[in-house]
């Protein structure tokens, strides 16, 4: 994911190789050597598998946790990583840009969230929370949520096609406990909650190749909301080999 105040550049996990990151940047005008930082959500390998490209030829910067930073550290990856390890829960700045770290359930070492927090062009302040990966919404979750114009916000699975899918039971159990990923349904119930008038943008994230289709997330998501009075939402999916659209807050 590409965040951007004008001023600082951030990916938010590295999960495509630095070539394929390359690319995509590239579509929208930006070049690695924009970038002014990558952070990390957690070490999973579809969250970090461009790390060690990136931080070894292209010198960004990488801020994680101690799990994350040391999970990594375990399986020799982005050894090269000039390393910037923040605290779950204390928010710390990139240039103009304020991120705050916050504890999601999932089965990572030390996984978070972040809300982005930065000013628009006419000085606004300005909230945009990011969930990728999350097996069930906490409270803390709902409220470091609650309050952002924007959101990414993992919608991994429809319930019924997991149950149908050609996978082990045991792995269909690790994705829909409570350490696993959110299913449409659950990222409807959650955006129930959490929905205001601000709430301008909700991105689907992280949806399964072969356990979700945009079809199914969006009908499920888009459809909820307008039937719960929330037409001011706009509701897209993100893909996996194609760019989202773009989203400014202004």
């Amino acid at each position: 994911m590409f965040v951007s105040s004008g001023r600082t550049r951030i990916l938010v996990d590295a999960g495509l190789s630095a070539r394929n990151t390359a690319r995509k940047l590239q579509e929208i005008g930006v070049a690695l050597s924009d970038i002014h930082a990558v952070c990390l959500t957690h070490e999973h390998s579809d969250h970090t598998v461009g790390l060690d490209v990136l931080t070894r030829q292209h010198a960004i910067p990488v801020y994680a946790n101690r799990g994350t930073a040391d999970a990594l550290a375990a399986r020799g990856k982005a050894a090269a990583a000039a390393w910037k390890i923040f605290t779950t829960g204390a928010p710390f700045d990139i240039g103009d840009v304020r991120m705050e770290p916050f504890s999601v359930p999932h089965d990572a070492y030390e996984p978070v969230g972040f809300v982005v927090h930065g000013k628009t062009p006419s000085g606004s302040d300005t909230r945009i929370g990011i969930v990728t990966d999350m097996g069930m919404a906490t409270e803390l979750v709902r409220q470091r949520l609650k309050t952002c114009q924007a959101l990414v916000l993992e919608a991994n699975h429809d319930e019924t096609l997991l149950h149908n899918a050609l996978r082990p039971w045991s792995l269909k159990q690790r994705i829909s406990g409570r350490q696993g990923h959110f299913s449409n349904t659950q990222a409807l119930t959650l955006l129930e909650e959490i929905a205001h008038p601000a709430l301008r943008a909700v991105f689907l994230a992280h949806l399964s190749s072969d356990c979700n289709t945009p079809e199914h997330a969006l009908s499920c998501v888009r459809d909820g909301l307008l039937a719960r009075g929330h037409a001011h939402i706009a509701v897209e999916s993100t893909f996996p080999k194609q760019i989202s659209r773009l989203f400014e807050l202004v």
